[in-house]
């Protein structure tokens, strides 16, 4: 009788060892999953505690034009200024309802020189070409804006934007166009203006609180690692069952098995009878 020592052949020390990397790639793709679900808890806790609150100076959220803490996101703020009409900037392929468009940005001189970006909202594009038919007028003269805050994005390597426009909202490359000094950690979305114009982009609508699927993938993929070693099992058993075929103690647990598998099938009355029922 050849009994395991197959198993401890060095094929089979192969073959466990590709099940343990599989079951570590699995879990490593599990715990990411949960990292995935724990940062879109965080997002959701920033949207509860910030979305809503009421509105504060800029100066009181942002210590300075170059940093931004994420944890600040959502925060709306007032900001008084005058907007550049003249200096405005497109954002492009960026979706709305399921249609793509451009975002605008309008930039906001504040007294002291500086300059804040305010995202005003969406337009869609031209009926005859890459940019609107029309994009609502920003307020002249003085203007308080309360916004909501964003991070800055960074930019797609690879992806260029025509002149005016720009392919994310990369806050450094906009202060190179404007050539002022401006905020390049934070703009803001656009809540509301005063004095109000008569029409404005459409307005940016309030994310979802969703965790996304992590958490189910996440035990998808331990699943996945349990499977790899009973996958793993299953053919070390069959292999000991084809090695000790010549085994009596196996033959008659071969039998057992032939005999319960044999009692699951159906006969072949069951057969007949199943065929008439189908044709009547």
């Amino acid at each position: 009788m050849n009994g395991w020592k197959f198993a401890f052949s060095r094929r089979w020390a192969g073959y466990l060892a590709l099940a343990t990397i599989f079951a570590i790639v699995c879990c490593l793709l599990g715990v990411w999953q949960l990292n995935r679900r724990a940062e879109a808890w965080q997002e959701i806790d920033r949207i509860d505690s910030n979305y809503s609150s009421a509105a504060v100076p800029l100066d009181d959220v942002l210590d300075s034009r170059e940093v931004f803490d994420e944890s600040d996101k959502w925060t709306p703020v007032l900001v008084t200024g005058v907007y550049l009409r003249d200096e405005e900037i497109l954002v492009r392929n960026r979706p709305f309802n399921g249609r793509p468009g451009f975002e605008v940005l309008t930039p906001l001189l504040l007294e002291d020189g500086s300059v804040f970006i305010v995202n005003r909202g969406w337009v869609p594009p031209g009926n005859a070409q890459d940019a609107p038919d029309a994009i609502p007028e920003a307020p002249g003269g003085t203007v308080t804006v309360e916004a909501r805050l964003k991070a800055a994005e960074p930019g797609i390597p690879g992806r260029s934007a025509p002149a005016g426009q720009v392919a994310t909202v990369q806050l450094s490359v906009v202060a190179e166009m404007l050539n002022r000094p401006t905020y390049t950690g934070a703009y803001g979305l656009m809540v509301s203006e005063d004095p109000p114009t008569d029409s404005r982009p459409a307005a940016a609508v309030k994310p979802a609180r969703d965790e996304g699927p992590h958490l189910s993938y996440a035990l998808q993929w331990f699943v996945f690692a349990i499977f790899g070693f009973l996958g793993f099992a299953y053919a070390v058993r069959q292999e000991y069952r084809a090695v000790n075929i010549e085994d009596p103690d196996e033959q008659v647990r071969a039998q057992a098995r032939e005999k319960k598998q044999a009692a699951k099938r159906p006969s072949d009355s069951d057969i007949e009878d199943s065929i008439l029922d189908a044709r009547t």
